[in-house]
């Protein structure tokens, strides 16, 4: 027995490896009218069958065909209906607004060395920058997504600087809202037709993660401070950190950039759907 009726939205798709050697997919549906989550899986027969496009995060679906848990929280889908198509993510109008935004930001940067070296970054990278996702399931996962997170980041950062009582390095901050995950324009890859989301293998082979590449971004260049932040900027080492925000004397601006990064990351537009 199944529900034909109940329309779904795409959160996640991903596709892996069974001991078998055979492909499984891993679809999981939102009930729009309450909220609850369906976690389906695909055999390789099915995923084969199915247009790729079906599973954009943020589309309208409709279980055709398939077979429900007792609990009906988990479903076995061999066929499916597209009810509506949701966005890839930003237009190629909301890339140009968003990257000219961000920009404008970077130019605030009062320190010349540090606002030259980010500017010419961002422009070397701008194609990528514009497309980039900020993560494949967490947050903003869409194209332009990594643009959105910096800048809602950047927003962020600048009403806790304007509004107070205690003296923050404006540039510094701006900085790693900036940079703090610009390793993500390679540690990810976007299928600008379908809009689906996967890791880089090749970035896999150099770097253990985007963190580690913004960090060495900045050590390398001379701005010990701002990679610090990048380093410290997901909190806890088993959250991916390089620097514990646990560990003792750890500078004030580094636990500044975290709670910026996670305000963003969990209230801010975090999926295609919220465009």
């Amino acid at each position: 027995m199944f529900d034909t009726e109940t329309i779904y939205e795409v959160v996640i798709y991903s596709v892996g490896d069974t001991k078998a050697g055979t492909k499984m997919g891993k679809l999981q549906l939102k009930n729009p009218s309450d909220g609850s989550l369906l976690n389906c899986i695909l055999w390789e027969e099915t995923i084969n069958r199915l247009d790729s496009k079906l599973f954009r995060s943020g589309n309208k679906l409709r279980i055709v065909s398939g077979s429900f848990n007792e609990k009906y929280n988990n479903c076995l889908v061999s066929a499916l209906e597209l009810i509506e198509e949701a966005k890839t993510g930003l237009s190629k109008e909301e890339q140009d607004k968003y990257f000219s935004d961000i920009l404008g930001y970077i130019e605030k940067i009062e320190d010349e060395k540090l606002k030259n070296f980010i500017k010419d970054y961002f422009l070397i990278h701008e194609e990528d920058i514009k497309i980039s996702p900020a993560a494949k399931l967490m947050h903003h996962n869409y194209l332009g997504g990594l643009m959105v997170h910096i800048l809602e980041c950047l927003k962020y950062a600048e009403m806790i600087v304007s509004n107070s009582f205690q003296r923050i390095n404006k540039d510094r901050i701006y900085a790693a809202c900036v940079l703090h995950d610009i390793g993500k324009i390679y540690e990810y890859v976007i299928d600008e037709e379908t809009g689906l989301i996967d890791y880089n293998e090749e970035f896999k082979k150099d770097w253990l993660t985007h963190s580690q590449y913004g960090f060495s971004l900045c050590m390398n260049n001379g701005f010990k401070r701002v990679a610090r932040m990048i380093a410290a900027h997901h909190g806890r080492i088993d959250w991916g950190a390089i620097i514990d925000l646990n560990d003792k004397d750890i500078e004030s601006d580094c636990y500044l950039i975290h709670h910026i990064d996670d305000l963003s990351a969990k209230f801010g537009k975090i999926n295609v759907s919220m465009l």
